[in-house]
């Protein structure tokens, strides 16, 4: 059983005020309670930190609600250990909710160390995950807005899309701009090729000639400055990363020894699983807080297949990716493992499950720090060798064949 926490207080957040409820007393006696609103303006926090200091407060916690929790946190953060619930373990009894009692009953809960925190970095940490997911929604922005050029292009008929791989490559961005100025002729423009897209003159004099009127040109050059605007932006953001990265260097660059991770992805895990091990128990602790590791469900002595919980969204999303791109690689232990998963439970699944296996490793490199060590793609071959020889023999076997087994030696 939990020890009773003599002082500690429960908060329930809203955008515009906090109602704290304040519980004092001894393990053997009913606690005595005070209750307090604010408003959420950093002065009124600041009354709120002080008069908390003051009264002994030891634990504080609260709900997950929304963004509002945020400044809460970082004011208290310091002054007394902060303890964030996710909103379906804190729920209070249906018919009893006010403000009040909801922020009493966290109280409650506090007191008697009924809530399991969720995981909150350490500030380094957390700054880093700001930058991280804003330069990735701009990436994002700026694939979105790369797309509504090419779909103007194409309400003009310019078929530049059909014949450039990149349409914002270099040769494809000057034969744009002067689509826009509209200073050359289709012939001029698909000069500016460049490379190997010089061997594609003709297709691009075809291409470049189309229905271009003054409402396209202004959507097209407005288009290219949100493009170079973010551009600019997303440059600023990885340069603060690279900053924020150093005290990270060295973790950065063993997370960079797995297949499928580069300098990206190693900075994206760091900014969401930080590198303190120890708030995980276990491997299995981190993937399942992931949301990566499969779900439960089991009901009459029956397992069911059980969906993953939803978990961390953006680093579901980055491992997804290196799940992809590990794929790809040539003889290594992570592409074999999806080709085995894949040809049995489909692709999806088995970029999950090799996600799943990159978060694990990344978990023991950080913790351990050590880096990538190579199984190889005959390491599931070599699980069951003999099985594996029987089983191909029978095959062979059943087309008419006899076949003689010899070991070759192995080879240095």
């Amino acid at each position: 059983m939990e020890a009773i926490i003599e002082r500690c207080c429960g908060i329930d957040v809203h955008k515009k005020n906090i109602v704290v409820c304040l519980a004092v007393g001894k393990p053997d006696e009913k606690p005595r309670t005070m209750i307090k609103t604010f408003s959420t303006m950093t002065c009124d926090l600041l009354v709120c930190r002080d008069w908390l200091v003051s009264e002994g407060c030891t634990h504080a916690a609260m709900e997950s609600t929304g963004v509002y929790w945020k400044p809460i946190y970082n004011i208290l953060e310091g002054s007394m250990e902060v303890i964030l619930a996710h909103a379906r373990d804190v729920k209070n009894v249906p018919g009893r909710k006010t403000d009040v009692k909801d922020c009493e009953w966290i109280a409650d809960l506090m007191r008697h160390g009924l809530i399991k925190g969720s995981f909150i970095p350490p500030k380094p940490i957390r700054e880093l995950r700001d930058l991280t997911r804003y330069r990735e929604k701009l990436t994002q922005q700026r694939s979105s807005e790369l797309n509504r050029l090419q779909k103007f292009l194409e309400d003009a008929n310019i078929k530049l899309a059909s014949v450039v791989s990149d349409i914002n490559g270099v040769s494809a961005q000057d034969m744009i701009k002067h689509l826009i100025k509209d200073d050359m002729s289709s012939q001029e423009m698909a000069q500016l090729a460049k490379g190997t897209l010089r061997s594609k003159t003709e297709e691009l004099e075809k291409a470049l000639e189309g229905c271009l009127t003054d409402h396209h040109r202004i959507i097209l050059r407005l288009a290219l400055q949100m493009i170079a605007s973010y551009d600019e932006a997303i440059a600023k953001l990885s340069g603060e990363i690279d900053n924020r990265m150093k005290p990270f260097k060295e973790e950065s660059e063993k997370l960079q020894t797995i297949p499928g991770v580069k300098k990206k992805t190693a900075e994206k895990v760091i900014a969401e699983i930080g590198v303190d091990m120890s708030r995980f128990p276990s491997d299995a602790h981190l993937s399942s807080w992931a949301g990566i590791s499969p779900g439960n469900n089991e009901s009459a002595g029956k397992r069911r297949s059980g969906r993953a919980k939803p978990g961390n969204a953006w680093l579901k999303k980055v491992l997804a990716e290196a799940a992809w791109a590990a794929s790809k690689t040539k003889a290594t232990y992570l592409s074999a493992r999806y080709r085995r998963l894949a040809a049995r439970r489909g692709k999806k699944r088995a970029a999950v499950a090799v996600g799943h296996t990159i978060l694990i490793m990344a978990y023991h490199i950080i913790k351990e720090q050590c880096t990538y060590k190579e199984l190889g793609a005959d390491y599931f071959d070599r699980l069951n060798e003999q099985f594996l020889v029987k089983r191909l023999t029978s095959r062979i076997n059943a087309l008419g064949y006899e076949v003689d087994i010899k070991k070759l030696p192995m080879v240095a």
